[in-house]
């Protein structure tokens, strides 16, 4: 072969086929509460109309000058000039993360308090391909249209800038450093191919596994050393024989990246990475462990060390979605002339992480998605970064910075909405004390 064997498409037909068909028969959830009186939404909606010149410039600012994770030093400080050249102050360096910003307005009445969330890092290599561009807009957007009724709102608006969420979790950094203390909800938008009410995202978490052998030279004294290339290859392969006994929805990505120096000596060192993904929090404790077994099988087979050393980066929780506002959401984009489509509609295997899913296990939280690219263009492909700079990411800015901002004003107006949010957070088994999870 002079050139790698080209991946057949065959499946990705097929879910496609199939998410064609459904869509035939798709109904958008409903929602079953008031919101807020339609003179307010009506406002919103003219406020929002009024920014599109500032949500245009940080669509394409953004694009034009990516910014990877924790180095989104220029994206920050122009969401921060935005909000103060309408007269809302921003803080930089909120929560004790450079570049992340914090800005909040008060209402007049004492209700409730719900966060806006914008992202902005960028991917190595090939910028906004997953769209943060358009995140950072959507957020910053609702906040200040909200801000321009803050007077008539009923509680507080909490506008958060995230660093970090591509291979990292911003988002957990900014709550163990008190971002979400007193915050009652959360909410923002993701860019996608379809306009998605809910998808699903798993949860991830990162291991860094070390073995520790002994050298010897490979032809005179093989028998004097202990291998720790070949532990390494045992838990690949034995990684690769689990894989028939995980859940649909659980992924395993792994890789060796330390196995010797030269081949004439027993390695006495081999490192491995590995992402661990699942649908669930418990699935991915328990997923965890098994791959600690097969690791720690390895070394004993070898006679080797090993060191497992989990989530250098804070791990990431799946999404846990709340239907109540989810249905606000929907009512939202359909004042757009979009029909965000209901769970199941595309394919769960198509499934990524996000640090979001953090939030959403310790307060209430939507992450919906937002069409500004083609149904067949991936998420983190070049395809997606040029669809992340185009008149659809702006248009899809406009519009997810209305839904979110309208979203946030049924919540804040509505008692009976606010009770089904949180009666629903805690049907789902209420908040997880996140740091301590996987201890």
């Amino acid at each position: 072969m002079t050139e790698p064997a080209s991946p057949d498409p065959a499946y990705l037909n097929q879910l496609d086929s199939e998410t064609q068909r459904r869509l035939l028969t798709a109904v958008p959830p409903e929602s079953q509460f008031d919101g807020a009186a339609e003179d307010l939404r009506a406002a919103v909606d003219s406020n929002v109309e009024a920014l599109h010149d500032d949500l245009r410039r940080i669509v394409h600012t953004l694009h034009a000058h990516p910014e990877t994770a924790f180095e989104e030093h220029a994206s920050a400080r122009l969401i921060a000039d935005i909000l103060a050249e309408h007269g809302v102050a921003a803080e930089l360096g909120a929560h004790g993360v450079d570049t992340a910003v914090r800005a909040e307005i008060r209402g007049a009445g004492d209700g409730p308090t719900i966060a806006v969330l914008s992202e902005y890092d960028a991917l190595p290599g090939i910028g906004h391909a997953c769209g943060h561009n358009v995140i950072a807009a959507t957020g910053v957007g609702a906040f200040l249209a909200l801000a321009g009724i803050k007077d008539r709102l009923n509680g507080t608006v909490v506008f958060l800038g995230t660093p970090a969420e591509e291979g990292h979790s911003g988002k957990e950094l900014l709550a163990r450093n008190g971002a979400f203390d007193g915050v009652d909800a959360a909410i923002m938008v993701h860019p996608y191919g379809y306009d998605l009410a809910d998808q699903v995202w798993l949860g991830r978490r990162l291991l860094t596994i070390t073995f520790t052998g002994i050298a010897a030279h490979a032809s005179a004294q093989p028998f004097m050393g202990r291998n720790a290339l070949d532990a390494a290859s045992l838990t690949y392969q034995g990684i690769g024989l689990l894989r028939q006994q995980l859940p649909p929805s659980d992924r395993v990505h792994s890789n060796i990246t330390e196995g010797g120096r030269s081949p004439n000596i027993i390695p006495d060192r081999a490192v491995m990475k590995l992402y661990a993904r699942s649908r669930y929090p418990d699935t991915l404790k328990d997923l965890s462990k098994r791959l600690e077994d097969i690791a720690r099988g390895a070394a004993l087979m070898t006679g080797t060390t090993v060191e497992l050393d989990w989530d250098q980066h804070p791990p990431s929780l799946p999404i846990r979605t709340n239907d109540a506002l989810t249905g606000r959401w929907v009512e939202s984009q359909q004042r757009r002339g979009r029909n965000p489509l209901p769970a199941g509609v595309v394919s769960d295997t198509l499934a990524a992480s996000t640090d979001f899913g953090n939030v959403s296990y310790r307060i209430p939280g939507i992450h919906p998605l937002i069409k500004i690219a083609d149904q067949s263009t991936a998420l983190h492909t070049t395809d997606f970064a040029a669809a992340a700079g185009s008149e659809a990411a702006v248009q899809g800015a406009y519009d997810g910075a209305a839904g979110l901002a309208l979203t946030a004003l049924d919540y804040l107006m509505d008692p009976v909405l606010q009770r089904q949010v949180r009666l629903e957070f805690e049907e789902q088994g209420g908040p997880i004390d996140v740091p301590s999870y996987f201890d």
